[in-house]
């Protein structure tokens, strides 16, 4: 199966520090004003995601979600989550720690990009698995 997401040492690093600190966490992938377009952290327990957000997969056992809109524009990318010097969006949970999370993509082949589109991914509203998720409606 390929892979969707994935994150880097730095990107595991800062989630073990902050799952340390926050518990369980989401992570959101937006194209609103106030983020642009980084990935921004959350408490699980404190943030709803959209029922027709995208999952993506999971860093280090966070859920990694975009939103609907933004992933018609990112599906035919493998999105790579990394962390670089700087702060955080303002919302997001490492701004605090001089770090923030960025977006990283790498386009897909078309061999791989014709296979995720017969395996699509799920809907917030379809995903069961994950303690704690919240979602609208």
């Amino acid at each position: 199966m390929i892979e969707r997401l994935s994150f880097t040492q730095d990107t595991e690093d800062l989630v073990n520090e902050l799952t340390e600190i926050h518990g369980d966490l989401v992570f959101h992938q937006s194209g609103g004003c106030c983020d642009g377009s980084a990935p921004m952290c959350f408490p699980r327990d404190e943030f709803k995601v959209g029922s027709r957000d995208i999952y993506l997969g999971e860093i280090k056992g966070q859920p990694f979600f975009i939103a609907h809109d933004q992933y018609a524009y990112w599906e035919h990318t493998k999105l790579i989550i990394d962390v670089v010097p700087g702060r955080g969006g303002m919302f997001s949970l490492e701004g605090p720690t001089g770090k923030r999370f960025l977006t990283r993509s790498k386009v897909f082949s078309d061999d791989e990009y014709k296979e995720l589109r017969n395996n699509p991914p799920l809907n917030a509203s379809e995903v069961s698995n994950i303690e704690g998720l919240k979602t609208t409606s």
